[in-house]
């Protein structure tokens, strides 16, 4: 990172930008919400995604879920990190073979984190809620 030009720097401070912001929702709901649907989520113990704190085995669960997602997305920059080295490498062989390396590497981590993301959550359906 430290030898890249100005340019190379603005376009990966570019594309991290808009990998965070796309990961959000900003989906706004209406201001006006049906009491009865309130209630009825209440009577039904609807927590709306909200963490169940009386479990622990949910708080690990959910914890291991974030930090996944976000290794997941460390991998998912740096693949875009060794595409875009490659591209401006121009032939340069030292180059395009690091390149290569950043994407092998990336793609082997993705799937380690993606086999470790289904186990978690594989495991979080089997054990028994409280």
């Amino acid at each position: 990172m430290i030898f890249l030009n100005k340019q190379s720097k603005w376009f990966l401070f570019t594309i991290i930008v808009c990998l965070i912001f796309l990961n959000f929702n900003f989906v706004l709901a209406a201001f006006e919400v049906d009491s009865g649907l309130i209630e009825t989520a209440n009577e039904t113990g609807y927590t709306g995604g909200a963490i169940q704190l009386g479990s622990l085995s949910n708080v690990v669960s959910k914890i291991i879920e974030i930090v996944l997602s976000f290794v997941g997305v460390i991998f998912l920059v740096l693949l875009i990190y060794g595409g875009y080295t490659w591209m401006i490498a121009r032939g340069n062989e030292q180059q395009v073979e690091k390149a290569k390396s950043i994407i092998i590497n990336a793609i082997i981590g993705l799937v380690i984190v993606m086999a470790a993301y289904a186990i978690t959550a594989l495991v979080s359906t089997l054990i028994p809620t409280s």
